[in-house]
């Protein structure tokens, strides 16, 4: 089946307008109707070449909804017309030590829907039916895609922060502004730094309940337990240790982050901890997805035709609006919750 597709034909060039094969479903796959994709800093970091092994040319998009058009013969749990969400993780190997030791975000022969496999900058696209969700019914298409990456990356990184009462949180995009939601749901103080003089971002997160908000350049106005870099820059990781205290943790959420800078180790002692985080896995995305059905989240989105990914994808790497970009393949995508 040909489909149209917004396609990455090489790094550095822009998206180009494109019909491609779309294969029928094998046995384990769902084939989907695409409604809304979202539009994640790592499909920027596709596009300008930045992730090694890109398979080219590539549909990127890793946050998708659709309905179920047609089922392989060995699915279990979805039926045709089911709506779904797609993620970043689309097939693990389930052999490797990592595998075989609920790691599976870590597989050796890991792939990925926009890089590794055909994303959903597309009216069409298929995927492993084990690597799809169920979304929660209060969330239209639009709003219900960010909660796939920014949402479940968001998630995974908000956990491996602990149980910090006072959560630092560096670049205030689309996962910070869910990931903030949460945390004072569940009665946490969030100080939000965001780039310099963006006082948008500011208000934004103080909208949302930020008990603080300034640039990264700023001290904060209280020593954090934790802080999560959702910004893609090395040099806030010195920044973030120095307003971390003793025994707490600095997160870096991205898959691509510029070089960490030379620091001192004072800045590291007292049991202060680096960590990554990579990918997601399936318990995550289950885990995350039954909160967003209890958390009646705000998902502030804006919403562009698949015809102006390119426009979506400058707007995101300029930083020209809050919250998170979608693109709407129909008209069916609905409003933002």
């Amino acid at each position: 089946m040909k489909t149209r597709a917004m396609c990455c034909l090489g790094a550095h060039a822009p998206l180009t307008s494109v019909l491609v094969e779309t294969p029928p479903p094998n046995e384990r796959q769902l084939s989907i109707r695409v409604h809304a994709c979202g539009v994640c800093r790592t499909d920027l970091h596709v596009v300008d070449g930045e992730l090694p092994q890109t398979i080219l040319p590539i549909v990127p998009g890793h946050e998708i909804v659709g309905t179920v058009e047609s089922i392989g013969t060995r699915v279990n749990g979805f039926r045709v017309g089911d709506r779904v969400g797609v993620p970043w993780l689309g097939h693990v190997c389930g052999q490797c030590d990592y595998c075989r030791a609920g790691q599976e975000n870590l597989c050796e022969h890991a792939q990925f829907h926009g890089y590794t496999l055909q994303g959903g900058f597309a009216d069409h696209a298929v995927a492993d039916a084990r690597f799809c969700f169920h979304l929660p019914q209060a969330y239209s298409d639009v709003a219900a895609a960010p909660l796939l990456c920014a949402g479940l990356i968001g998630y995974r990184a908000y956990k491996f922060a602990g149980p910090a009462r006072r959560l630092g949180i560096y670049g205030f995009g689309a996962a910070a502004h869910i990931i903030t939601q949460i945390a004072r749901c569940q009665g946490r103080e969030v100080y939000a730094f965001t780039r310099p003089d963006d006082i948008a971002a500011q208000r934004f997160a103080m909208s949302l309940g930020a008990r603080w908000a300034g640039d990264s350049t700023s001290p904060s106005p209280q020593a954090l337990d934790a802080a999560i870099l959702f910004a893609p820059v090395g040099e806030l990781v010195p920044v973030a240790l120095a307003q971390v205290r003793k025994g707490g943790t600095v997160v870096c959420a991205g898959i691509h982050m510029s070089d960490i800078p030379q620091f001192s180790y004072e800045l590291l002692w007292g049991e202060r901890v680096v960590r990554s985080v990579a990918n997601l896995t399936r318990a995550d995305g289950l885990e995350f997805m039954k909160l967003a059905g209890e958390i009646p989240l705000r998902v502030e989105t804006k919403a562009y035709p698949l015809r102006e990914a390119n426009r979506a994808l400058d707007d995101l790497r300029t930083g020209r609006f809050n919250g998170a970009a979608v693109l709407t393949m129909d008209s069916s995508a609905g409003a933002n919750l």
